[in-house]
């Protein structure tokens, strides 16, 4: 008998209404601990929505999502983010006038809960787990640069950094390699590949690159109109007639 992985993330049936509008219209499907899988869909699909319902910056009209075995629907984003669901943005988020390194100890201290710790100054924290975090991210030479004379891929390397601090279990990341040029995209989709092998960290990423969902995903989602369409391997999912229809057709 082969054995059943366990479900890390369920979504059931779940809806988003904004006015008379579906962004998210029943959508249901379920990750297992370890998964690289992509969302993908044309611009306007109810992608962004229902990362915003995952991660808990949105409570769905319908429907469920439950975490680690847990019901997480309607929860604070904080709720989600210390149960172990991390989150990175197609704008890369930070504080672009702190160092590289301060930006990490911040994220360390938000996840122990001791940014208000005055007896003990934020910067005396974690140094050396800041370090190591900067160092598996590629970063370790910048790290007392301001976060603000980055070059854009760093940025988004250091936005890596800062979610992987707070130990996630699933990693929502949102067009991870948006405006990065080639070499750039593959560099950070190999980092995260690696963390997910080293780790068990699972990982959802929306992008538009296909070069990216079918260089590193295992696994692709296609949303269309609020509706998941398609859900399968990259090769069956290539192949998938509405798929084709709603989105590879549109990008040819």
């Amino acid at each position: 008998m082969t054995a059943i992985e366990p479900r890390l993330l369920e979504v059931e049936s779940v809806e988003k209404r904004f006015g008379g509008v579906r962004a998210v219209d029943g959508v249901s499907f379920s990750l297992a601990a370890g998964e690289l899988t992509a969302l993908i869909g044309p611009n306007g699909a109810g992608k962004s929505t229902l990362f915003a319902v995952i991660a808990g910056q949105h409570r769905p009209d319908a429907g469920a999502v439950r975490f680690d075995g847990r019901a997480i629907t309607g929860l604070h984003p904080a709720a989600h983010a210390h149960r172990g669901i991390g989150r990175t943005f197609q704008t890369a988020q930070g504080f672009a006038s702190m160092t590289v390194r301060e930006n990490v100890q911040l994220a360390l201290a938000a996840r122990d809960r001791a940014v208000f710790n005055v007896a003990r100054p934020l910067w005396s924290r974690a140094a050396d787990a800041a370090d190591a975090l900067l160092a598996r991210v590629g970063l370790a030479a910048q790290a007392q640069r301001a976060a603000d004379d980055l070059a854009y891929g760093d940025v988004k390397r250091l936005e890596l950094a800062i979610a992987l601090a707070a130990r996630p279990k699933l990693l929502l990341m949102d067009e991870p390699t948006a405006g990065m040029a080639a070499a750039e995209r593959f560099a950070l989709m190999d980092l995260v590949r690696a963390i997910a092998a080293e780790t068990g960290l699972t990982v959802l990423f929306t992008e538009h690159s296909m070069e990216v969902v079918f260089g590193y995903a295992r696994r692709v989602l296609v949303m269309s109109r609020g509706k998941l369409i398609a859900d399968g391997a990259p090769d069956e999912v290539r192949a998938n007639a509405a798929a084709q229809a709603a989105y590879f057709g549109e990008a040819a």
